[in-house]
């Protein structure tokens, strides 16, 4: 493996404790994982725009739910539970982003993100529903990247049998210096 790559997965490792599953994947072709993870450095580390990094999260979730993709939801579900610090907010827009504990921001946000994850056809009226939320042009743009991304991350996710790490699975659930497998604020 080219060492750029090692020292990137390395630098994970040594960060998270532990190799998520899709650097292992997209090592299997050194341009295209530079490719991908330059992409994705380019969507969710940039700091302009009106979203967060838990709106972010949720868009991927919310995306990855619709497109049936373990790693993505799992993986990413624990990350907005970081951010979002709500531990159940993510499980719900697994199960039913309609029904989830959302404001009318985050629900017009992901209807537009699930428009674009779908294919529909994007109008107007889109747009206008995002602006009634306070989210501009710029950022519909960056919600309708997050999905397509995404979109084609969950394809690529399923063609090669990607599952989830163990490790995600707990991340964002336990309190801080708590027991392991005890609820935040239990």
């Amino acid at each position: 493996m080219p060492y750029d790559i090692v020292e990137l997965m390395e630098e994970v490792e040594v960060k998270t404790g532990f190799l998520p599953n899709v650097f292992k994947a997209m090592s299997h072709r050194p341009a295209e994982f530079r490719a991908f993870f330059a992409y994705y450095n380019a969507i969710m580390n940039k700091d302009t725009g009106r979203l967060s990094k838990a709106d972010k999260e949720l868009i991927i979730v919310a995306t990855s739910a619709v497109n049936r993709c373990p790693y993505c939801v799992v993986a990413h579900g624990a990350l907005h539970r970081i951010y979002s610090k709500q531990p159940a907010l993510a499980d719900q827009v697994i199960v039913n982003w309609k029904l989830a504990d959302l404001s009318d921001r985050d629900l017009a946000m992901l209807e537009f993100a699930l428009a674009v994850c779908r294919a529909d056809d994007i109008t107007e009226e889109h747009f206008r529903k995002l602006e009634r939320h306070g989210f501009d042009r710029e950022d519909a743009w960056d919600i309708g990247m997050i999905s397509a991304f995404f979109a084609m991350s969950n394809r690529i996710a399923h063609f090669v049998g990607l599952r989830p790490n163990r490790e995600f699975y707990a991340m964002g659930r336990t309190a801080r210096g708590g027991r392991e497998g005890e609820a935040e604020g239990a």
